[in-house]
């Protein structure tokens, strides 16, 4: 499974509303559910901050990647939004973050899907030129390019 099978157009929102992480989780987890990702926005978030809990999802450069391992999750999926105002988050760098990749993994897939997925993200975050792009590209295909080039 590559990013190009889990992520498209309807899974993109570069215009997040959201002001806080449990806003973006709650927003992004809507466009979850409403393309059959989700059986649960409230299961999926419980399962998110349980991850949470584990470790900082917060990269640097102003992108976060969390991710929730759950049953609400039908199919395993992408997300990602990004907000024109900084969002509070527990980072590495200790900015706040702009762009979010949300990763919604079924309980039934194998360690090795979710951990192949985010060596995909992590080799595509790795590139000055994506992460550039994720923060400021406007074109919801383009985002999409940007993580096939590193499949």
């Amino acid at each position: 499974m590559d990013i190009a099978q889990i992520l498209n157009e309807n899974r993109i929102n570069l215009h997040l509303r959201a002001a806080t992480k449990d806003e973006v989780f709650r927003e992004m987890s809507g466009m979850l559910l409403r393309e059959g990702v989700l059986s649960s926005v409230d299961d999926f978030i419980a399962d998110v901050y349980k991850r949470e809990e584990e470790g900082q999802t917060g990269l640097e450069n102003h992108i976060a990647i969390p991710h929730g391992k759950s049953e609400a999750v039908l199919q395993t999926a992408l997300a990602i939004g990004r907000s024109e105002h900084p969002i509070p988050w527990e980072t590495l760098d200790g900015k706040p973050v702009h762009c979010v990749i949300l990763f919604a993994v079924r309980m039934t897939d194998k360690t090795t899907t979710h951990i192949r997925l985010m060596s995909q993200v992590a080799s595509a975050l790795a590139d000055e030129k994506v992460l550039d792009a994720l923060l400021v590209e406007q074109d919801p295909q383009e985002i999409i390019s940007l993580f096939k080039v590193h499949a």
